[in-house]
């Protein structure tokens, strides 16, 4: 009896460290075992904000550890906040560049580690692993073909457009403004006056709408390069009592969405940051598990306008869902 005790002791033992090793194995592929670093570009507009809050949210869910930090504009402090995490230790670094170029020493001290780079809506010239993003030169477009439309057509439109700008170097800034020029320039009456740059913020949008209303009248249209600098300008042209002007944006901002259902707002295209970065932690998992990955992950867009935003409306969400 004793001798069957000590064997159905070690069976169960041999039958838990069995279970424990399945349950490590299936923690590791869940993504329990890695930690990744999401380095932030600012969280001074909404967009930036609901993207930090949907990765730790999914990150979760994933069974990840996660750390955020935000550069808040600053190129220096992203290159900091990078070099930190790495010697903290991370697996993967997801990072929202602030420009293109500005972070190179940071990515090349992750190249030397060895540590995947996997950029999320901005993206870098080299050094990178993955990038998940959209053609934000085609989100440009999208809005000025729309626009030009909504004017009265190529040989009907004219008047001024007040571009505001993003933030200076930034490779979605330029996108956004060489997609929807391209497309105004169709219509040669249409002339688009650009602002100073406003890094993506409301505030600094709407100092600069009332800069260029006092210099420039015949004033047709406005368009952000996100909603929320087009909802600055939007607030001071209502201020003014300024009538007619077509205001339009980027990104599906569900306050926009929102006021093109009330008709105070024209045209914005989607880029839900929730699906950008679930896709940046999903991709950044395959990579770290030795699993086939794609280097360019386009997570699409669309146009919302006065025709199908009945179809968007969601007051429970911070920005349109892709359909």
């Amino acid at each position: 009896m004793r001798k069957k005790g000590i064997v159905a002791v070690l069976t169960a033992a041999a039958l838990a460290a069995s279970m424990t090793t399945a349950v490590s194995a299936a923690e590791e592929s869940a993504g329990t075992s890695y930690k990744i670093g999401f380095a932030q570009c600012t969280l001074a507009s909404p967009f930036y904000v609901s993207m930090k809050d949907v990765a730790e949210e999914y990150a979760k869910e994933l069974g990840v550890e996660l750390t955020v930090v935000s550069a808040d504009d600053d190129v220096t402090k992203q290159n900091n906040d990078i070099n930190d995490m790495l010697t903290s230790g991370i697996d993967a670094l997801i990072v929202n560049p602030i420009n293109a170029e500005g972070i190179a020493p940071a990515i090349e001290a992750c190249t030397k580690a060895e540590i995947p780079v996997i950029t999320v809506d901005r993206n870098i010239n080299e050094g990178y692993t993955a990038y998940v993003g959209r053609d934000n030169e085609e989100m440009g477009r999208l809005v000025g073909e729309a626009l030009v439309e909504h004017l009265g057509g190529k040989e009907e439109a004219s008047g001024k457009i007040l571009e505001i700008q993003g933030t200076a170097g930034d490779t979605v800034m330029m996108a956004r403004r060489d997609g929807f020029e391209a497309a105004v320039a169709e219509a040669p009456g249409l002339e688009v006056i650009q602002s100073a740059y406003c890094d993506y913020t409301r505030s600094k949008a709407v100092t600069a709408t009332q800069d260029l209303l006092q210099s420039n009248d015949g004033i047709v249209a406005v368009y952000g390069h996100n909603d929320d600098m087009a909802l600055g300008a939007s607030q001071v042209l209502q201020e003014k009592g300024v009538e007619g002007v077509a205001v339009c944006g980027v990104d599906g901002l569900m306050e926009a969405v929102m006021a093109i259902n009330d008709g105070s707002y024209a045209i914005t295209t989607m880029n839900d940051p929730g699906s950008l970065i679930k896709a940046a932690l999903d991709t950044s998992l395959k990579i770290l598990n030795g699993e086939e990955y794609e280097e360019y992950v386009d997570a699409g867009t669309g146009v919302i306008d006065s025709s199908n935003v009945a179809d968007y409306v969601d007051e429970s969400l911070a920005f349109a869902a892709m359909k």
